[in-house]
C-alpha cells in the first residue's frame, strides 16, 4: 500500500489519507470511495471547511469512515446516517437554514456502467475477481471522479420533537417513547 501512497502527488489527499488510516486500521477500496465522494460533494455543494454536512451512507463497509473522520458526521451527533442497502452511494447535504423544510443535497453512487472503462476497478466492485486493495485503489485514482454518478435532490429536514421518556412496563428500563405505547423496542 506504500507504494500506491508514494505515487500521490496531490498534498490535501495525502492528508486526508494519513488522517483515514489510524481510523480505518489501514486504506481500504471502500474507505477511499468514501474519501472521493466526500471531496466530489465538497465541490458540487461548494461545502466549506467549517460547515456542517449531514452524510446517509447506503452501506456500513468502509465507506462512511471518511466522513467520521474527516467532518466529524457520527451517528451520535446526527450527522451520519447508514440505510444499509448494500449500495457503494451516499447522500450529503449542508445544514438547512431555520424554517427550511428542504436543504439541496447530493446523491452520489459509483455506477457499474461507468466502472467497466476501469476493468481491474470494475471486476473488484462486480466481485468478479480477487483484486487487491492496491490495485483497486490505483485504477480509482486514475479514474478520479469518472466511475461516479450524481444528481441533486431535495433532503426534507427532520422536524425535531420533544424527547418522551418512558418506562417499559415489560422490564422496568426506561426508553424514548416513539408512540404511546408503554413497551420498549427490545420487549416487543
Amino acid at each position: 500500500m506504500n507504494e500506491i501512497i508514494n505515487e500521490i502527488d496531490d498534498p490535501v489527499l495525502m492528508d486526508q489519507i494519513e488522517k483515514i488510516v489510524p481510523f480505518h486500521g489501514y486504506l481500504s477500496t471502500g474507505a477511499f470511495i468514501g474519501l472521493q465522494m466526500l471531496n466530489l460533494a465538497r465541490e458540487l455543494l461548494d461545502i466549506k471547511e467549517d460547515e456542517r454536512i449531514f452524510v446517509t451512507c447506503e452501506t456500513q463497509n468502509c465507506l462512511p469512515d471518511p466522513f467520521q473522520i474527516l467532518r466529524g458526521c457520527t451517528i451520535g451527533n446526527k450527522g451520519l446516517n447508514i440505510v444499509d442497502h448494500g449500495k457503494m452511494a451516499v447522500t450529503i447535504n449542508k445544514a438547512a437554514v431555520p424554517g427550511e423544510t428542504f436543504v439541496k443535497g447530493v446523491r452520489i453512487v459509483l455506477d457499474p456502467g461507468k466502472t467497466v472503462k476501469y476493468p481491474i476497478f470494475h471486476a473488484w466492485y462486480m466481485n468478479e475477481a480477487k483484486v487487491s486493495h492496491e490495485d483497486a485503489i490505483r485504477e480509482l485514482i486514475k479514474a478520479g471522479n469518472d466511475v461516479y454518478s450524481w444528481y441533486f435532490i431535495d433532503v426534507p429536514v427532520p422536524i425535531k420533537s420533544k424527547k418522551k421518556v418512558a418506562i417499559c412496563s415489560s422490564c422496568g428500563e426506561s426508553f424514548v417513547q416513539e408512540d404511546e405505547g408503554n413497551i420498549c423496542k427490545g420487549c416487543k
